[in-house]
């Protein structure tokens, strides 16, 4: 799960680098940290742009 690529949360599919996706989480009690992939992967869930618009 650590390494696992994210994946979108309404199609499963896989999210691609530079890819424009939508991510649902909250907003973070620490004050900065440096590594925003693998925060956003560890907190967030990802929804990519296509689902978003269906909606």
């Amino acid at each position: 799960m650590l390494w696992d690529k994210p994946k979108c949360l309404v199609c499963n599919k896989e999210i691609k680098e530079d890819e424009m996706v939508y991510v649902k989480m909250r907003y973070p009690k620490r004050k900065g940290f440096t590594e925003i992939k693998a925060y956003l992967r560890n907190e967030g869930t990802f929804i990519c742009e296509e689902c978003f618009q269906k909606k």
